[in-house]
């Protein structure tokens, strides 16, 4: 399928096929597991026309955002972007992008009484007409963003590589891409990735994990880190069909932008530890699923997890010792790819639906 018939596609599905998220026909495109308390005492203030019209998988928001720029990739009605503008505060500012006129117009026509209930004086939220493909056309500055977050849209790309390289550039040194998305333990047939059912409902473009990770190479985010993952049911009977054996999982994924990082976690002999500052994080913090840091605790890092801690966005919240003096051969980072003992009605982490 061509490009300009996957965004046609796409934005009649969402658009017009769509009127609510109860239209979905699996739940990839709904958030499963309980949200952080932070996030849902956000939520109350969201309107509801907005939340009405949210497709997602997870959320893709971290603790400890608070005075960063950040993107939302592919923002729909803004719901995510909306919860963004309260905790990245007046100091920060929230980007989102998308290429749908109705979710466009769902989203900025509520920024306005949104604001005035956060109490900003200037709005930190705006909204922008583009692809996520080509974010220089949509406004998007080179090394502009601290952040960018996703939930569940890459997957509905017809070219995902364009999408990332551009992402890459957006941020800036030690900035993070953490989004949620769809993927497939196979690569998909032809016919399973061109049905437009199986497109608008965040299945059909779902990546391979392995192409992702070769993907995350090519531009520069070397070494891709799994923090969530879930099962994703496919309850339609025509659609379970099409799917054969394919399983999909939601997977929330973090990849740094650090010219430091290789391909491969080598050992250094350094050791990491986390002082308890990132909000709603006291005791421990959860870098990614081989990585839960406590509390004051030394902890035995690879160079790149050093790197991730000690030079992206969280500098200020760890400290490490020891430098890239002295190599130890590699280092044993943990799980790094989607387990296949994962069954369709058991989940490895609370991570969200997914699209």
């Amino acid at each position: 399928m061509e490009s300009g018939a996957v965004y046609d596609s796409v934005q009649q599905y969402y658009g017009k096929v769509l009127g609510g998220s109860k239209d979905l026909k699996t739940n990839a495109c709904t958030t499963s597991g309980a949200l952080a308390p932070q996030i849902t005492k956000a939520l109350m203030a969201v309107p509801q026309a907005v939340k009405d019209k949210y497709y997602g998988c997870g959320t893709p928001l971290p603790d400890g955002i608070q005075g960063l720029d950040l993107l939302d990739l592919g923002s729909g009605s803004g719901r995510d972007c909306y919860v963004a503008a309260a905790l990245v505060g007046t100091d920060g500012s929230v980007t989102g992008v998308d290429m749908t006129e109705e979710q466009l117009d769902v989203a900025m026509k509520h920024v306005p009484e949104y604001m005035e209930k956060l109490g900003y004086k200037e709005t930190n939220l705006r909204f922008k007409k583009g692809h996520i493909e080509y974010l220089k056309d949509a406004g998007i500055e080179d090394e502009s963003m601290d952040m960018v977050i996703s939930n569940c849209v890459i997957n509905l790309s017809p070219n995902k590589d364009l999408v990332l390289q551009g992402v890459y550039d957006a941020l800036r040194e030690g900035g993070e891409l953490y989004f949620s998305d769809v993927y497939c333990d196979r690569r998909l047939p032809d016919y399973v990735r061109k049905h437009d059912i199986m497109l608008g409902e965040c299945l059909g473009g779902a990546l391979y994990v392995e192409d992702f990770k070769r993907i995350c190479h090519d531009v520069g985010f070397l070494d891709p880190r799994q923090s969530a993952i879930s099962t994703i049911e496919v309850t339609d009977p025509d659609l379970k069909d099409l799917c054969g054996n394919a399983k999909f999982y939601s997977i929330t994924y973090r990849c740094f932008k650090l010219s430091s990082l290789e391909t491969l976690c080598e050992d250094y002999g350094q050791v990491a530890f986390y002082n308890g500052t990132i909000p709603n994080n006291p005791h421990s913090y959860m870098l990614d699923e081989g990585h839960v840091f406590e509390t004051g605790k030394p902890m035995l890092v690879c160079g790149n997890t050093a790197s991730m801690v000690q030079e992206s966005w969280m500098k200020d919240h760890f400290k490490v010792m020891g430098d890239r003096d002295v190599h130890f051969g590699l280092f044993d980072c943990g799980p790094k790819s989607v387990p296949v003992n994962v069954t369709d009605s058991e989940t490895a982490s609370a991570g969200g639906g997914c699209c």
